[in-house]
């Protein structure tokens, strides 16, 4: 099969005969050195991260003329972590609110997997805030763990997986790893659940895909590629001890039915969380080609401040890395990865005009490991990727940091 590169090549389609033969179990959870190296890395931008939220409530305070610095926790205390934040504490319609009520939130445009384990973790710690960045910071580390590993499996050079990580953790929306967002607990599922599925462990897959789903509808764009991966396998020779493992592949429903069934209950509305998404992050359907049009001109057309302008302008770079992305994965028959990021992008892509197509970089794991194979061939790309990318990245985790990030 062809790769994403020249240097990139994953391991072949065995059959699951063959794959099914077990890893010995004394090495299964073991750390290597260079799974130690990369957690070192992934501390030690933790580390420089904290430091730069501590110093931007100092210089950037959201009021001129004020005296003291706003909280230690204050920097991340922004935008969906406090959706997340009141979903955790209040549940979704508090005391009969819900979108018939005056200012409603739209909350159940979340899903409820992250607002679930927040309430879980905030019963050993206090502060909702500090509960949300240890479940990132716990699952950042897996996200990582798991990611360079599925680098080693695509890329043969030595330090595959530390270059693929050290690029992930610079790119341009990394500080939302960190924050209460989903984008680390989401990769902590999705990556693993990916990395058991080229090794055809099946039902493992499943189960990681399905938590997957119930932390971000992106988890379904997960299943359609694990499934077709499942296929390919099959085709490949997997014969009829395969066949048996195609019931897995139905599990991650469960998790978006479950919660469309639970706002039906509250609200008569099978789609009530994509109708919040529409009320309040203008997600109605648009042609690709109108949204495109429309992010634009709030780019480019001078109707919006600079703040807002700079954001569109983020939005249709990410579009254009998403969209080559695609394209390369389709050229060099990468099937089940072309269709994970292709639904991501259709569904960020028809909305009024992009939202969030930045932040879905960091779910796109063959763009960090396509960049790494591309450094290991062009040395100099890596330091070009680094001189661009640090100021880049260092500005927008300010603009998160400091409530700037929607203009």
């Amino acid at each position: 099969m062809s790769t994403l590169s020249p240097g990139l090549r994953p391991p072949p389609v065995r059959p699951a005969a063959v794959a099914a033969a077990p890893e010995p179990r004394a090495g299964r959870f073991r750390l290597s050195s260079a799974d130690r190296d990369v957690l070192l890395l992934y501390l030690l931008t933790r580390i420089s991260l904290w430091f730069t939220a501590h110093f931007a409530r100092w210089l950037f305070p959201a009021q001129s003329g004020v005296r003291e610095a706003a909280p230690v926790l204050a920097p991340f205390q922004h935008w969906d972590a406090n959706h997340y934040l009141h979903i955790a504490r209040d549940g979704y319609f508090p005391a009969g609110a819900g979108p018939w009520t005056s200012g409603w939130d739209n909350r159940e445009a979340f899903f409820p997997g992250y607002p679930f384990l927040l309430r879980a973790v905030h019963t050993v710690v206090p502060d909702w805030t500090a509960a949300g960045l240890l479940i990132s910071l716990a699952a950042g580390a897996v996200a990582v763990l798991a990611l360079a590993r599925i680098a080693r499996t695509y890329l043969p050079e030595e330090g595959a997986g530390h270059r693929t990580v050290v690029l992930f953790l610079l790119s341009p929306c990394a500080v939302f790893l960190a924050a209460g967002y989903t984008e680390a607990l989401f990769l902590a599922f999705a990556l693993p659940a990916w990395l058991a599925a080229t090794k055809h462990r099946w039902a493992l897959a499943a189960a990681l895909t399905t938590l997957g789903t119930a932390v971000r509808v992106s988890g379904l764009f997960l299943a359609a590629a694990i499934g077709l991966l499942f296929l390919l396998s099959v085709r490949a020779g997997g014969g009829s001890r395969t066949w048996r493992s195609a019931g897995w592949t139905l599990l991650p429903a469960l998790p978006p039915a479950a919660y469309s069934w639970y706002l039906h209950a509250h609200t008569g509305d099978w789609t009530a969380w994509k109708h919040a998404q529409e009320r309040g992050w203008y997600r109605t359907f648009h042609t690709p080609w109108e949204a495109w049009a429309n992010t634009w001109t709030g780019a480019f057309g001078g109707t919006q401040s600079t703040g807002y302008a700079f954001m569109f302008q983020a939005e249709l770079a990410a579009m254009v890395v998403g969209l080559a992305l695609v394209a390369l994965l389709v050229r060099r028959r990468r099937w089940p990865e072309a269709v994970y990021v292709a639904l991501s992008l259709w569904a960020l892509g028809t909305s009024y005009w992009y939202t969030s197509v930045p932040r879905a970089t960091l779910l796109w794991w063959p763009l960090w490991i396509g960049l790494a194979a591309l450094s290991l061939r062009r040395p100099w790309f890596r330091t070009v990727y680094l001189c661009v990318a640090a100021p880049v990245t260092t500005l927008v985790a300010l603009t998160f940091l400091t409530g700037r990030w929607a203009g």
